[in-house]
């Protein structure tokens, strides 16, 4: 009790030195070609490529000038770009190329490319909605990261306040005492402090892992203590001593509670395989967090229910929820219905969830928030505009000239800035001053910078993407492009790769865990199709809803679901294994049904809660994606394993009797 008092002070302590990254670039792998093309400019190039943009409006062009000195005078803000880098704007701007000039000024309003300093994003964004004041809007890349930033704690935080009353009331309900639900929390709640303070040896954790890791322990990792408790309960009025109970309780309770662990276990290990860094941080956080969880539950909880163990009897009470005889009669009626549709929806549903439309960087913010709204309304007057950069080798300016024409032509392409097209190709950079040249040459590169009409994603962004390279790649070997858009477009392609990595590594790892566990060749394989089904069926729900989904929480929830939810089924077998050996086969299923349905729905409850009220809290796409999927999986598992796991194991009985060690099955008369 003192150790883990004192290790959980301390972690309360050290959680606050453990910094958050709110750059999903960062977690890129370094040999990606954006990440290698940042790297490049960074060395080559003082001025980096626009991460936001601001829009003002009602100024002349004077005033709009005026602005451009006071955005450059913030610190944090590097550089910014506007009409008057293109063109000398003291000719009358009537004279000059109007594409040019609207795709910085237009209808009295004026938009500006700017650049934040990463890391200064939240103070940076601040300064500059108090230099244009409510009437005007800002956005783009850096403006999301300072709102990520500025939501991430406060909505853990409203999370947080929402789920613990409703865990409560759920463990009130499924408990015969008011203090039991408070052990429960009091034990995994300790090992999520732990594992929050424990990040410190870790240095940084991305903000996803951040929002998403502490709760989804929680609703993941109490089952164990409910084992372990409910199992002392029952020896409590078996045995006078309760130290004795306990002994028992931990014996009886550890192999289903190690089994449980060893699942979740394994499928959060999976993520770790991820070449894209996100799913390494949050997997090595929630691995952490199930072993934390096992230790506590195994060690802290009974050392603290032997303390406390008659605050417990004193605050007994009669069941709350009124037991439900015979509904496994009632759910076996159903077993060929639920089978048929299964079998008619897991097709479709497979087939769907493979072609959903993703979103493979944060989306966009809702537009109840200022940086949401701020960012529709520029689209609405300028349009979307992603800028890109282009590094070639530099030295040969009648190739570069040609590059940019063939550039300029490419549909979606609405400006290009270069020295050929900005200055011109007939005066030698040598000529002018270093202040003129420095945007456009470094030692070895020549940088041509693209405004496009596209968003930061999609079928055009990408697309746009290939035939700037493919361009390029015609006049130069040695070719470099970087932006939020390739960013999101080497993102696509890592992704889509880790995919087919982290699901057969996931199935495969708990497969071996269940072919333990049961000692049979059949059951890990209904186990798995069953709870792999409610996966396929929750991803496939966008597909049909004709929404698109963030990668990233479907790559991540594909996991989770089946390693968080197997759970349920495993409970459900094992009682069911134990009860055969007594009994036939539909006896066996009834009672097993009437025994864990209300334990199984606890936990869907729980794990559900948790995702919905992350969904409803939540304003970052990714965080509230993976809330959502979390909610309906654990509610589509729990239905899975009531209908269609029982209807599989009766069918199947006699093939899991032949390929399980020693199953002992009932061989007397019996229906």
């Amino acid at each position: 009790m003192i150790t883990f008092i004192i290790i959980a002070l301390i972690s309360t302590i050290a959680q606050f030195a453990v910094s958050v990254n709110y750059n999903m670039v960062d977690y890129l792998p370094d040999d990606a070609p954006s990440i290698v093309a940042m790297d490049l400019m960074e060395k080559e190039f003082d001025e980096p490529i626009a991460n936001a943009r601001v829009m003002v409006r009602d100024v002349s062009i004077t005033e709009a000038s005026a602005y451009k000195d006071k955005l450059a005078a913030i610190g944090g803000v590097t550089s910014v770009t506007w009409l008057d880098d293109v063109m000398d704007i003291k000719t009358p701007v009537e004279m000059a190329n109007q594409d040019t000039v609207e795709s910085y000024y237009q209808d009295e309003s004026a938009l500006f490319s700017i650049n934040i300093r990463e890391g200064d994003e939240v103070e940076v964004t601040d300064k500059i909605y108090d230099l244009i004041g409510e009437e005007n809007a800002i956005s783009g890349e850096a403006v999301d990261t300072a709102t990520s930033q500025k939501m991430a704690g406060k909505e853990s935080l409203n999370a947080a306040l929402l789920l613990v009353p409703i865990i409560i009331i759920i463990l009130i309900l499924s408990t015969s005492s008011w203090m039991e639900p408070l052990f429960f929390l009091t034990a995994i709640g300790v090992s999520v402090i732990i594992n929050l303070g424990t990040n410190i040896f870790i240095g940084e954790i991305s903000y996803v892992t951040q929002s998403v890791a502490p709760i989804l322990q929680l609703a993941v990792s109490l089952d164990y203590a409910i084992f372990l408790l409910h199992s002392f309960s029952d020896y409590r009025k078996q045995v006078s001593d309760p130290k004795e109970a306990m002994q028992l309780a931990i014996k009886r309770s550890f192999p289903a509670i190690a089994a449980s662990a060893s699942t979740t276990f394994f499928g959060f290990m999976a993520l770790t395989f991820m070449d894209f860094g996100i799913g390494a941080d949050l997997g090595l956080n929630l691995v952490k967090g199930i072993v934390l969880s096992f230790i506590s539950v195994i060690v802290f909880l009974p050392a603290l229910t032997l303390m406390f163990y008659k605050w417990i009897d004193c605050t007994q009470h009669r069941p709350l929820v009124p037991s439900i005889k015979n509904i496994g009669k009632h759910v076996m009626k159903f077993r060929i219905p639920s089978l048929l549709l299964v079998f008619l929806l897991i097709v479709p549903a497979f087939l769907a969830q493979s072609e959903t439309s993703f979103i493979y960087g944060t989306g966009e913010q809702p537009e109840t928030t200022r940086a949401g709204a701020d960012a529709a309304a520029i689209q609405e007057e300028y349009g979307e505009n992603t800028p890109m950069a282009l590094l070639v080798p530099n030295g040969d300016m009648a190739k570069e000239e040609e590059l940019v024409q063939q550039l300029e032509n490419l549909p979606n392409v609405s400006s290009v800035i270069s020295y050929v097209n900005i200055v011109s190709s007939a005066i030698p950079p040598d000529y002018l001053e270093e202040s003129t040249t420095e945007q456009f040459y470094s030692e070895n590169y020549t940088r041509i910078t693209l405004n496009t009409e596209t968003g930061s994603e999609g079928e055009a962004a990408f697309s746009l993407i290939e035939d700037v390279r493919d361009t390029a790649e015609t006049y130069y070997d040695d070719t470099h492009l970087l932006g939020e858009s390739v960013t999101l477009y080497d993102m696509k392609r890592i992704v889509e790769e880790d995919n087919t990595v982290v699901n057969l590594l996931t199935v495969i790892a708990i497969a071996i865990v269940l072919l333990i566990t049961f000692r049979s060749i059949s059951i890990p394989a209904v186990l798995l199709l069953t709870i792999q089904s409610a996966v396929w069926f929750n991803l496939s729900v966008p597909y049909f809803m004709d929404s698109s989904l963030v990668y990233v929480g479907y790559l991540i929830i594909s996991t989770v679901q089946l390693a968080a939810t197997v759970d349920y089924g495993i409970l459900f077998t094992e009682t069911y294994q134990n009860l055969r050996k007594e009994m036939p086969a539909m006896e066996a299923i009834k009672k097993t049904i009437d025994d864990k349905i209300f334990a199984i729905f606890i936990s869907a409850s729980i794990l559900s809660s948790v995702g919905f009220i992350l969904s409803l809290t939540s304003s970052n796409p990714i965080v509230s994606s993976i809330g959502l999927l979390l909610g309906r999986g654990a509610l589509l598992a729990f239905v899975m394993v009531v209908f269609v796991l029982p209807a599989m194991l009766v069918i199947f009985d006699r093939i899991i009797e032949k390929t399980t060690l020693r199953a002992n099955f009932y061989k007397g008369k019996g229906k």
